[in-house]
């Protein structure tokens, strides 16, 4: 099946989410499961009506659909459990496994408690940039940062745009765990952490659970949400990892944008808010220039002109993203998009005009990349 043969096909109904924070005794099954019960309610169904489980492992290693499955009573014809989270490609699996006939009513999940446990996201790893001293994503993302300094003369005020923004937007939002003003000034005087980058370029780590449930358009008519289809979506690797020239840059990301824009008909102008998943700032400047809403090299001047500022032309990661929201591996972007496409949101927070498409970018650290295009028209 041609990736363009799923346009409207499979549609989100349901939304649910535990609260963000620091739940001490809360594992990540316990929480997903808290997340599944509000997304259930949302989509106003039972357990007992969904036949398809995927669940994505936690950053510490659970939260299985072995484990998760019958903490909840749930056992489900399809069940299935990703290694790596972001949304993105679990909800790719979803739109398959639907399409294929595998299952007709889906419930994705994703749930952490890494910040109780104390993960240690500084291991060394038996890689060149663990030998090198990269032992966190930060690491290896304030050298992508050095790079395109180098190449292309961001400044650190330009740069320093993206992170204000998005404090700007989770000022509106009361799930946010990071809502204390931010302006320009205060970011520049702020100490690197891993120079070229601050804190305030760098997610937080929360505890949290996120869930979506998922079905055909056919059945998607009779849910009491208004339905928000899957138009599009696209992925490309380079599991390769350093074979690759220029790595840090994470090329892989123009074969996923060309795909999406190639496979869907759109463009960047016709998207009305988009969301990108971001341990890093850094993410927000690659994506905004390969995926075509800046040109190359430019990302850090585009920022800066106000365009993803509440009021600006492209919102971004209206909720505040993995740098003010919460960690949640980008799964909280997609519930956001959701409701703005519904226009749920709260008043002050919700884009103007009826926005009707939403682009949902995210990877796997430098390995893997994902989007897709979700509207609420088929």
């Amino acid at each position: 099946m041609n990736v363009t043969d799923i346009r409207g096909k499979v549609a989100i109904v349901g939304l649910g989410h535990s609260d963000q924070g620091t739940f001490p005794g809360k594992s990540a099954e316990r929480l997903s499961i808290e997340a599944i019960q509000s997304a259930l309610a949302d989509a106003q169904l039972t357990k007992d009506q969904v036949d398809g489980l995927i669940t994505c492992k936690s950053i510490q290693g659970g939260n299985t659909d072995v484990s998760v499955g019958p903490l909840f009573g749930l056992s489900p014809k399809y069940a299935q459990t990703l290694d790596y989270g972001t949304c993105n490609f679990s909800l790719h699996l979803a739109v398959q496994a639907i399409l294929t006939g595998l299952a007709e009513t889906i419930v994705l999940v994703y749930g952490a408690n890494a910040r109780s446990s104390k993960v240690n996201f500084a291991a060394s790893q038996p890689t060149l940039e663990g030998a090198s001293g990269f032992v966190h994503i930060a690491g290896q993302a304030g050298m992508a940062l050095q790079r395109h300094k180098a190449l292309y003369g961001t400044t650190d005020e330009e740069f320093g745009w993206f992170a204000v923004s998005e404090r700007e937007w989770a000022q509106r939002n009361p799930l946010a765990i990071f809502r204390d003003p931010l302006t320009i000034e205060d970011y520049l005087a702020r100490p690197y952490m891993v120079e070229p980058l601050r804190r305030e370029d760098v997610t937080m780590v929360s505890d949290g659970g996120v869930a979506l449930v998922v079905t055909s358009a056919e059945r998607a008519r009779d849910y009491p949400n208004k339905p928000v289809y899957i138009l599009g979506m696209a992925e490309n690797n380079e599991i390769r990892g350093d074979y690759f020239p220029d790595w840090h840059m994470r090329p892989n990301i123009k074969g996923t944008a060309a795909r999406i824009w190639e496979t869907t008909g759109f463009t960047p102008d016709d998207i009305d808010i988009l969301y990108i998943q971001n341990p890093t700032a850094v993410w927000n400047l690659q994506m905004v220039e390969y995926y075509g809403f800046a040109p190359v090299g430019e990302g850090g001047r585009w920022v800066a002109e106000g365009h993803t500022r509440p009021g600006g032309d492209m919102p971004l990661n209206t909720n505040g993203g993995q740098l003010s929201e919460s960690y949640m591996w980008g799964w909280l972007h997609m519930v956001e998009a959701v409701r703005q496409l519904r226009g749920t949101v709260e008043p002050e927070r919700q884009v103007p005009n009826n926005p009707e498409l939403a682009l949902y970018c995210s990877t796997m650290a430098f390995h893997k990349s994902a989007a897709s295009i979700i509207g609420v028209d088929q």
